[in-house]
């Protein structure tokens, strides 16, 4: 059991590091030229501030848990939503999934905390 919580965190980084991808990937599809590098670079640097200040463990301003919960939840939706449109719905739709089997697994394993 304690193999599986373990992977479900690892799970949960590797969604959030995905969610930088894909806002990275989606910015590289609005607009073209410089417009395109812009926001292929500030779509995921504003969801890394975000996340570092507002959801990071060791972060001196996290939110608390019912705060913090729909806040990681929306980033995901947003992510998903960005994969949407600029992949394909099939792969918004497999990161949607995985995000909430991993929040399903983070409730039922009592590990919204770590």
């Amino acid at each position: 059991m304690s193999a599986l919580r373990a992977a479900n965190l690892a799970a949960k980084f590797a969604l959030e590091l995905a969610a930088i991808a894909s806002f990275a990937y989606w910015g590289g599809t609005v607009g073209s030229g410089a417009v395109s590098v812009a926001v292929a670079v500030a779509a995921p640097l504003i969801a890394i501030l975000l996340w570092g200040r507002l959801a990071a463990p060791r972060s001196s301003r996290r939110l608390p848990t019912a705060a913090r919960v729909p806040f990681e939840l929306g980033v995901f939706a947003l992510a998903a939503l960005a994969l949407s449109t600029a992949a394909s719905a099939a792969a918004g739709i497999a990161f949607a999934s995985a995000a909430v089997v991993n929040a399903v697994l983070l409730s039922v394993f009592g590990q919204w905390e770590q």
